[in-house]
Protein backbone atom coordinates (compact mmCIF):
# COMPACT_ATOMS: atom_id res chain seq x y z
CA UNK A 1 0.00 0.00 0.00
CA UNK A 2 2.97 2.48 0.54
CA UNK A 3 3.53 1.98 -2.95
CA UNK A 4 0.05 3.15 -4.01
CA UNK A 5 -0.11 5.86 -1.75
CA UNK A 6 3.26 7.37 -2.74
CA UNK A 7 1.62 7.27 -6.69
CA UNK A 8 -1.35 8.82 -5.25
CA UNK A 9 0.49 11.80 -3.79
CA UNK A 10 2.62 12.21 -6.92
CA UNK A 11 0.17 11.63 -9.41
CA UNK A 12 -2.89 13.50 -7.97
CA UNK A 13 -2.21 15.50 -5.60
CA UNK A 14 1.09 16.43 -7.62
CA UNK A 15 3.90 16.92 -4.40
CA UNK A 16 6.82 18.47 -5.22
CA UNK A 17 9.70 15.43 -5.84
CA UNK A 18 10.91 16.15 -2.38
CA UNK A 19 7.88 15.74 -0.75
CA UNK A 20 7.20 12.18 -2.14
CA UNK A 21 10.52 11.47 -0.85
CA UNK A 22 10.14 12.44 2.55
CA UNK A 23 6.75 10.57 2.51
CA UNK A 24 8.38 7.22 1.29
CA UNK A 25 11.41 7.39 3.55
CA UNK A 26 9.34 8.26 6.52
CA UNK A 27 6.41 5.21 5.49
CA UNK A 28 9.26 2.88 5.48
CA UNK A 29 11.57 3.92 8.61
CA UNK A 30 7.89 3.43 10.27
CA UNK A 31 7.76 -0.14 8.53
CA UNK A 32 10.95 -1.31 9.39
CA UNK A 33 10.66 -0.33 12.94
CA UNK A 34 7.26 -2.71 12.90
CA UNK A 35 9.03 -5.48 11.48
CA UNK A 36 11.72 -5.46 14.13
CA UNK A 37 9.71 -4.78 16.83
CA UNK A 38 6.53 -6.09 16.48
CA UNK A 39 7.65 -8.72 13.82
CA UNK A 40 4.89 -7.02 11.40
CA UNK A 41 6.01 -6.44 7.82
CA UNK A 42 2.95 -4.21 7.10
CA UNK A 43 1.72 -1.17 8.32
CA UNK A 44 -1.67 -1.07 7.11
CA UNK A 45 -3.14 -1.78 10.69
CA UNK A 46 -0.67 -0.86 13.07
CA UNK A 47 -2.14 0.57 15.91
CA UNK A 48 -1.55 4.19 17.45
CA UNK A 49 0.19 2.29 20.86
CA UNK A 50 3.04 1.03 17.89
CA UNK A 51 3.00 4.81 16.66
CA UNK A 52 3.73 5.78 20.06
CA UNK A 53 6.77 3.81 20.59
CA UNK A 54 7.88 4.63 17.41
CA UNK A 55 7.98 8.15 18.27
CA UNK A 56 9.33 7.54 21.81
CA UNK A 57 12.20 5.11 19.90
CA UNK A 58 12.56 8.90 17.95
CA UNK A 59 13.36 10.81 20.71
CA UNK A 60 15.82 8.42 22.18
CA UNK A 61 17.74 8.26 19.29
CA UNK A 62 17.75 12.03 19.32
CA UNK A 63 15.61 13.17 16.56
CA UNK A 64 14.28 16.70 17.01
CA UNK A 65 10.22 16.84 18.05
CA UNK A 66 10.23 18.94 14.72
CA UNK A 67 11.56 16.29 12.45
CA UNK A 68 9.26 13.37 14.58
CA UNK A 69 6.61 15.84 14.16
CA UNK A 70 7.37 16.00 9.90
CA UNK A 71 7.21 11.78 10.13
CA UNK A 72 3.89 11.70 11.99
CA UNK A 73 2.42 13.77 9.38
CA UNK A 74 3.34 11.64 6.86
CA UNK A 75 2.05 8.41 8.36
CA UNK A 76 -0.78 10.77 9.15
CA UNK A 77 -1.07 11.27 5.02
CA UNK A 78 -0.67 7.97 4.55
CA UNK A 79 -3.82 6.50 6.47
CA UNK A 80 -5.96 9.17 5.28
CA UNK A 81 -5.67 7.51 2.37
CA UNK A 82 -6.23 4.26 3.00
CA UNK A 83 -9.41 5.51 4.91
CA UNK A 84 -10.20 6.94 2.01
CA UNK A 85 -9.92 4.05 -0.14
CA UNK A 86 -11.83 1.90 2.68
CA UNK A 87 -8.38 0.08 3.37
CA UNK A 88 -9.28 0.91 6.96
CA UNK A 89 -12.35 2.35 8.83
CA UNK A 90 -10.39 4.93 11.15
CA UNK A 91 -7.28 6.92 11.25
CA UNK A 92 -5.09 5.56 14.16
CA UNK A 93 -3.46 9.23 14.35
CA UNK A 94 -6.83 10.55 14.32
CA UNK A 95 -6.41 12.29 18.16
CA UNK A 96 -2.58 12.60 18.22
CA UNK A 97 -1.20 15.81 19.08
CA UNK A 98 2.08 16.95 17.57
CA UNK A 99 4.88 16.95 19.72
CA UNK A 100 6.07 20.84 21.01
CA UNK A 101 8.35 22.79 19.46
CA UNK A 102 10.21 26.00 19.88
CA UNK A 103 8.93 28.75 17.20
CA UNK A 104 12.05 29.61 15.42
CA UNK A 105 12.77 33.16 14.90
CA UNK A 106 14.48 33.81 11.84
CA UNK A 107 16.34 37.60 11.24
CA UNK A 108 15.84 38.64 7.40
CA UNK A 109 19.39 40.29 5.62
CA UNK A 110 18.58 44.13 5.97
CA UNK A 111 18.20 46.21 2.84
CA UNK A 112 22.08 47.39 2.91
CA UNK A 113 23.09 43.13 3.47
CA UNK A 114 21.17 43.05 0.31
CA UNK A 115 22.57 46.05 -1.52
CA UNK A 116 26.20 45.45 -0.24
CA UNK A 117 25.40 41.59 -2.43
CA UNK A 118 24.21 43.42 -5.65
CA UNK A 119 26.98 45.28 -5.82
CA UNK A 120 30.02 42.61 -5.36
CA UNK A 121 27.83 41.20 -8.14
CA UNK A 122 28.20 43.96 -10.39
CA UNK A 123 32.10 44.12 -9.80
CA UNK A 124 32.10 41.52 -12.83
CA UNK A 125 30.27 41.10 -16.34
CA UNK A 126 30.79 37.60 -17.16
CA UNK A 127 28.09 35.19 -17.85
CA UNK A 128 27.93 33.26 -14.35
CA UNK A 129 28.27 36.71 -12.19
CA UNK A 130 25.50 38.30 -14.28
CA UNK A 131 23.77 35.10 -13.88
CA UNK A 132 24.11 34.86 -9.99
CA UNK A 133 23.46 38.92 -9.48
CA UNK A 134 19.94 37.83 -11.55
CA UNK A 135 18.92 35.11 -9.12
CA UNK A 136 19.89 37.55 -6.29
CA UNK A 137 17.28 40.08 -7.33
CA UNK A 138 14.89 37.69 -8.53
CA UNK A 139 15.01 36.23 -5.28
CA UNK A 140 14.36 39.12 -2.76
CA UNK A 141 12.17 41.11 -5.10
CA UNK A 142 9.70 38.30 -6.41
CA UNK A 143 10.07 36.37 -3.07
CA UNK A 144 9.89 33.05 -5.37
CA UNK A 145 11.22 29.67 -3.98
CA UNK A 146 14.27 27.90 -5.10
CA UNK A 147 12.93 25.03 -7.03
CA UNK A 148 10.45 27.41 -8.81
CA UNK A 149 13.76 29.68 -9.66
CA UNK A 150 15.38 26.42 -11.03
CA UNK A 151 12.02 25.66 -13.21
CA UNK A 152 11.39 29.06 -14.64
CA UNK A 153 11.03 29.18 -18.13
CA UNK A 154 12.48 31.41 -21.04
CA UNK A 155 8.80 32.04 -22.47
CA UNK A 156 7.35 32.36 -18.59
CA UNK A 157 9.56 35.39 -18.17
CA UNK A 158 6.95 38.40 -19.84
CA UNK A 159 9.18 41.34 -19.92
CA UNK A 160 6.93 44.01 -21.87
CA UNK A 161 4.52 42.70 -19.24
CA UNK A 162 6.62 43.35 -16.23
CA UNK A 163 5.72 39.63 -15.04
CA UNK A 164 6.81 36.28 -14.49
CA UNK A 165 5.14 33.58 -14.42
CA UNK A 166 5.74 30.90 -11.63
CA UNK A 167 5.06 26.87 -11.32
CA UNK A 168 4.55 26.41 -7.41
CA UNK A 169 4.00 23.81 -4.99
CA UNK A 170 1.28 21.43 -6.15
CA UNK A 171 1.69 22.83 -9.77
CA UNK A 172 -0.42 25.67 -8.97
CA UNK A 173 0.70 29.09 -11.52
CA UNK A 174 1.05 32.14 -10.16
CA UNK A 175 2.70 35.76 -11.97
CA UNK A 176 4.72 37.84 -10.00
CA UNK A 177 5.86 41.72 -11.10
CA UNK A 178 9.18 42.37 -11.72
CA UNK A 179 10.81 45.60 -11.00
CA UNK A 180 12.65 47.85 -13.60
CA UNK A 181 15.69 47.16 -12.61
CA UNK A 182 15.39 43.45 -12.42
CA UNK A 183 14.32 43.90 -15.95
CA UNK A 184 17.97 45.34 -16.99
CA UNK A 185 19.25 42.75 -15.47
CA UNK A 186 16.85 39.97 -17.23
CA UNK A 187 18.00 41.52 -20.49
CA UNK A 188 21.54 41.80 -19.72
CA UNK A 189 21.93 38.11 -18.63
CA UNK A 190 19.82 37.33 -21.73
CA UNK A 191 22.24 38.79 -24.12
CA UNK A 192 25.27 36.64 -22.40
CA UNK A 193 23.01 33.67 -22.57
CA UNK A 194 22.73 33.86 -26.42
CA UNK A 195 26.73 32.55 -26.65
CA UNK A 196 25.95 29.62 -24.51
CA UNK A 197 25.57 26.46 -26.51
CA UNK A 198 22.42 24.59 -24.97
CA UNK A 199 18.92 22.94 -25.71
CA UNK A 200 17.33 23.88 -22.98
CA UNK A 201 14.51 26.48 -22.55
CA UNK A 202 14.78 27.19 -18.75
CA UNK A 203 16.11 30.46 -18.19
CA UNK A 204 18.52 29.64 -15.77
CA UNK A 205 21.35 27.38 -17.29
CA UNK A 206 25.33 26.82 -16.56
CA UNK A 207 28.13 28.36 -18.28
CA UNK A 208 27.94 24.76 -20.22
CA UNK A 209 24.41 24.88 -21.32
CA UNK A 210 22.54 22.53 -18.59
CA UNK A 211 19.84 23.26 -16.14
CA UNK A 212 20.91 24.60 -12.97
CA UNK A 213 20.69 22.51 -9.59
CA UNK A 214 19.57 23.15 -6.01
CA UNK A 215 23.17 22.85 -4.06
CA UNK A 216 24.50 25.14 -6.80
CA UNK A 217 21.81 28.36 -6.15
CA UNK A 218 22.31 27.45 -1.99
CA UNK A 219 26.21 27.75 -2.81
CA UNK A 220 25.74 30.92 -4.92
CA UNK A 221 23.48 32.67 -1.97
CA UNK A 222 25.79 31.05 0.72
CA UNK A 223 29.16 32.45 -0.45
CA UNK A 224 27.94 36.10 -1.38
CA UNK A 225 26.14 36.84 1.41
CA UNK A 226 29.28 35.05 4.22
CA UNK A 227 30.81 38.11 2.68
CA UNK A 228 28.54 40.60 4.27
CA UNK A 229 26.77 39.22 7.02
CA UNK A 230 27.43 36.96 10.17
CA UNK A 231 24.18 35.36 10.38
CA UNK A 232 23.88 31.46 10.50
CA UNK A 233 21.34 30.75 7.97
CA UNK A 234 22.25 32.40 4.51
CA UNK A 235 19.90 30.93 2.01
CA UNK A 236 17.51 31.44 -0.74
CA UNK A 237 14.88 30.82 1.63
CA UNK A 238 16.34 33.57 3.79
CA UNK A 239 16.18 35.65 1.14
CA UNK A 240 12.18 34.80 0.26
CA UNK A 241 12.17 35.77 3.96
CA UNK A 242 13.73 39.29 3.46
CA UNK A 243 11.28 40.28 0.76
CA UNK A 244 8.62 39.46 2.75
CA UNK A 245 9.86 41.07 6.08
CA UNK A 246 11.01 44.30 4.16
CA UNK A 247 7.71 44.30 2.51
CA UNK A 248 5.23 43.99 5.24
CA UNK A 249 7.93 46.49 7.49
CA UNK A 250 6.82 49.17 4.39
CA UNK A 251 2.92 48.48 5.24
CA UNK A 252 2.39 46.24 2.80
CA UNK A 253 -0.95 44.38 2.81
CA UNK A 254 -0.81 40.38 4.27
CA UNK A 255 -2.97 39.08 1.44
CA UNK A 256 -1.03 40.62 -0.70
CA UNK A 257 2.11 39.22 0.13
CA UNK A 258 0.69 35.81 0.83
CA UNK A 259 -0.65 35.97 -2.83
CA UNK A 260 3.23 36.94 -3.76
CA UNK A 261 4.66 33.82 -2.01
CA UNK A 262 2.18 31.63 -3.03
CA UNK A 263 0.86 30.60 -0.08
CA UNK A 264 -2.68 28.61 0.12
CA UNK A 265 -3.25 30.23 4.02
CA UNK A 266 -2.75 33.17 5.40
CA UNK A 267 -1.55 31.09 8.20
CA UNK A 268 1.97 30.48 6.36
CA UNK A 269 2.36 34.10 5.64
CA UNK A 270 2.23 35.36 9.34
CA UNK A 271 5.35 33.29 10.20
CA UNK A 272 6.77 36.32 8.28
CA UNK A 273 5.32 38.91 10.54
CA UNK A 274 7.56 38.74 13.82
CA UNK A 275 10.00 40.92 12.46
CA UNK A 276 7.66 43.15 11.05
CA UNK A 277 6.02 44.03 14.68
CA UNK A 278 9.62 44.26 16.07
CA UNK A 279 9.74 46.86 13.67
CA UNK A 280 6.32 48.28 13.95
CA UNK A 281 7.28 48.50 17.91
CA UNK A 282 10.80 50.58 17.11
CA UNK A 283 8.84 53.06 14.78
CA UNK A 284 5.83 53.41 17.35
CA UNK A 285 8.48 54.39 20.26
CA UNK A 286 10.49 56.57 18.55
CA UNK A 287 7.41 58.60 16.51
CA UNK A 288 4.47 58.60 19.36
CA UNK A 289 4.47 62.08 21.53
CA UNK A 290 3.82 59.58 24.63
CA UNK A 291 6.44 57.08 24.06
CA UNK A 292 9.09 60.04 23.98
CA UNK A 293 7.39 61.80 27.32
CA UNK A 294 7.76 57.98 28.97
CA UNK A 295 10.94 57.49 27.95
CA UNK A 296 12.17 60.70 29.62
CA UNK A 297 10.64 59.92 33.22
Amino acid sequence: MITAFIEYVALEKKYSKHTITAYKNDLITFRDFCAITYNQNEIVSSSYPQVRSWIISLVDLGVSNRTINRKVSSLKSFYKFLQKTKQIDSNPLIKHKSLKVEKRVQNPFSESEINQVINLLEENSDFESVRNKLMVELFYSTGIRRTELININLLSVNISGKLIKVLGKRNKERFVPILPSLIETIKTYLELRKDITTASDLLFITSKGNKIYETLVYRVINSYFSRVTSKDKKSPHLLRHSFASHLLNKGADLNSVKELLGHASLASTQEYTHNSIEEMKKEFNKAHPRAKKNNDL
